[in-house]
């Protein structure tokens, strides 16, 4: 049974972040919508008992009248029944003749502020108490008197404000309960959406552990991403082992038979007096170990080439640096003569040098132990931006029959002394690994050229 996700990694989730974004996201929508339902609450129990003020004031204005040449309001009842309303506020009231004299009502009643102009409604504080009040200027225009008399009616704003905490809690809750099933039914929605994960775990867990074939599981367009990803991890990682086990295989298989063969032969010449057949027994003994150090040689080689096939960068590369390192190398193990055709200009190609060069050189070892001299490195560029590294020799080249395997490893006889049968091999994989393609020809003037061609880099 797997042990239980540490909370900091169950944290991680894609359905705990999408849920934590959503719920800030909600959170954000709550808070706004308290500070716009608020705004509106108080717009709109303002506008409602505005409209009555204003209904208060117009019907005392319009009981002004003058008598005597003097200025008389008759207070309508009407006027404070509409005001009374608002059970729990009071009303105040003052009447300003035309010049500015209180006619009746509260004589302390503040006026509006400067800057005013004509009816206004304003706010202001009275008795110690929040007040709401309207202001209207009606004309009078009789002979004994003339000139604007002002109306003002204020109301405390006790009911008002309760208007207004009244719909913002309202607006709130409704949002509140719809913003809590939305956020229910979207993580049921990012549940389904995420069942897709659930099956390609259940695929993965299922499965041998030695299996590493791509997981084929119907998933939508984003999760297929992943998916894909995985099989090309998995795709690298099973070459990895298959190189691993090919070459555990390989050592095991190619160096117990030389390795035997060096025990028996020793073991007869220590029993061996006959001189000439001591001598015999020697050569035999030398030349199994040139080739057992020649196969262990190569599978080293084939293992490092396929290593670097998967972990190295391929880099900008010249060719002709490349037959270089390559002639001076197997020229310093073997002490042949290899003469090396170089053009002038650079001939760029992307590569890595350790597997190009070990290429090369098993190249030149199989030129130099199979052909026949003179042995020739030619780098050159062929048609439509190719360019190649060539092997030459005046031998005749590889059999029909073993052209046919080129690439498979241990084409030859791996017990050979002078043959470990890796050398082709290793051309092909460092050719796959590279996008190269392994060319070989018979020479009309006799002789056999093998190499690899590859897409030379243009700037």
């Amino acid at each position: 049974m797997n042990p239980p996700l540490p909370l900091s990694r169950r944290h991680q989730s894609v359905a705990f972040r999408l849920g934590t974004a959503m719920m800030l996201i909600l959170v954000l929508v709550v808070l706004g919508t308290i500070i716009a339902a608020n705004r509106y609450g108080q717009a709109a129990a303002d506008e409602t008992f505005d409209r009555l003020l204003r209904g208060a004031a117009l019907q005392i204005a319009e009981r002004i009248s003058v008598t005597d040449g003097i200025a008389d309001v008759d207070l309508p009842v009407s006027a404070f029944e509409l005001l009374s309303l608002a059970r729990t506020d009071r009303v105040f009231y003052r009447i300003l003749g035309p010049q500015g004299e209180t006619l009746t009502g509260y004589a302390d009643l503040p006026l509006p502020g400067d800057g005013h102009g004509g009816d206004t409604i304003y706010r202001a504080r009275y008795k110690g108490t929040d007040i709401r009040a309207v202001y209207l200027t009606r004309q009078l225009a009789e002979r004994s008197i003339s000139g604007a008399v002002s109306v003002i009616v204020a109301q405390t704003t006790g009911e008002r404000t309760a208007l207004a905490n009244s719909i913002t809690t309202q607006a709130v809750l409704i949002i509140a309960i719809a913003g809590i099933v939305l956020l229910f039914v979207a993580m049921i929605v990012v549940r389904i959406a995420l069942r897709p994960l659930a099956r390609i775990e259940r695929a993965i867990l299922s499965r041998d552990v030695n299996d590493l074939s791509p997981i084929n599981v119907p998933a939508p367009e984003e999760v297929a991403v992943l998916v894909a990803a995985i099989n090309r991890f998995m795709h690298r990682l099973d070459r990895r082992i298959e190189a691993m086990q090919n070459f555990v295989a390989d050592a095991t298989h190619q160096i117990r038979t030389p390795i035997t063969a060096l025990r028996a032969q020793a073991q007869l010449a220590l029993d061996e007096t006959d001189p000439a057949k001591l001598e015999r027994l020697h050569r035999r003994l030398y030349a199994r170990s040139v080739g057992l150090g020649r196969l262990a040689d190569q599978l080293l080689s084939h293992a490092l080439i396929s290593h670097r096939a998967d972990s190295a960068a391929l880099q900008e590369i010249d060719l002709r640096r490349v037959a270089l390192e390559a002639e001076r190398q197997t020229r310093a193990a073997a002490d042949e003569a290899i003469s090396v055709e170089l053009p002038h200009d650079d001939v760029m190609v992307r590569g890595d040098l350790v597997s190009l060069r070990e290429a090369v050189k098993n190249l030149l070892n199989n030129a130099v132990k199979h052909g026949a001299h003179p042995v020739s490195l030619v780098v050159q560029s062929t048609h439509a931006n190719r360019a190649a590294i060539l092997v030459r020799d005046k031998g005749p080249g590889i059999p029909q029959a073993l052209a046919a395997h080129i690439g498979e490893r241990f084409t030859s006889d791996g017990i050979e002394p002078e043959s470990a049968g890796l050398g082709l091999s290793i051309v092909s994989a460092v050719a796959a690994s590279h996008g190269a393609r392994l060319v070989l020809h018979h020479l009309e003037n006799g002789g056999f050229e093998i190499g690899l061609e590859f897409e030379v880099m243009t700037s």
